[in-house]
């Protein structure tokens, strides 16, 4: 008996330390925000990738506070060769992918989610795997001149968007992606973890 209730106790232990670290990582990933312009982008985040993938995702909240229509581009990044926005589409019942030419639009008054299977910040190019626990950046440029740099807190493989319930895997299409459920050259697949 008493070696059971030792191990109810080791387990509410390691549950309680095991939430506490989640809510620790959700607080990064909501502290911070950033401007240039009229545009905010606040809760940046990252997933984590598996050894081996060309490429990464981060996301964002991005908000116009102007009275006129703004363009949000990526203009790089220290985890990648290449940082775009792109936006994922349904045809015919598979979701496709593909850069946003000439930045995101955002008009004025508007709030834009980057977010699992909408508009997101592909890293194109890793220069090695994005690790939970750790954070990349990117500079962000609005069409007109103004820039941002923003720090993206890296959360697990497969890691829900701040406030969201874990979802499921997406059958994904785009350049540079490949694997069971995903087409295109030069992408490792994410599976579910």
């Amino acid at each position: 008996m008493y070696s059971s209730n030792r191990c109810t106790i080791s387990r509410g232990a390691a549950v309680l330390f095991a939430l506490s670290s989640l809510q620790f990582l959700a607080n990064q990933v909501l502290a911070a925000d950033y401007k240039a312009g009229s545009i905010q982008i606040s809760q940046p985040w990252a997933r984590a990738t598996p050894k081996g993938a060309s490429s990464g995702a981060a996301y964002m909240t991005v908000s116009n506070t102007g009275s006129t229509v703004q363009r949000l581009s990526c203009v790089s990044s220290d985890a990648a060769a290449q940082c775009q926005i792109h936006e994922m589409t349904m045809d015919g019942g598979v979701m496709k992918m593909r850069p946003v030419q000439g930045g995101l639009e955002v008009k004025p008054g508007e709030t834009v989610m980057l977010k699992p299977g909408g508009f997101h910040i592909m890293l194109v190019g890793l220069k090695e795997p994005l690790q939970a626990g750790k954070s990349l950046d990117a500079t962000f440029k609005v069409e007109g001149g103004d820039a941002v740099q923003v720090e993206f807190p890296i959360a697990a493989i497969g890691a829900p968007a701040p406030g969201a319930a874990q979802g499921g895997q997406m059958n994904m299409q785009g350049p540079g992606m490949q694997g069971p459920g995903m087409q295109g050259p030069g992408m490792t697949p994410m599976n579910k973890q």
